[in-house]
């Protein structure tokens, strides 16, 4: 019974950690262009083969 009082902190502080990230991607405008990331990924004009 005393590791789930350690482990019950610990897995809130990573919730935590990760529900931040979360908020700081958003905060960070890295979800904006969903259409443009489509296009370059199907539609792109680029070869990444070798040359």
């Amino acid at each position: 019974m005393t590791v789930l009082g350690a482990l019950i902190p610990i897995s809130l502080f990573l919730g935590l950690c990760g529900l931040g990230a979360f908020v700081w991607t958003l905060r960070a405008r890295q979800y904006e262009d969903l259409e443009g990331d489509q296009h370059r990924t199907l539609f792109g004009g680029h070869d990444d083969g070798p040359m």
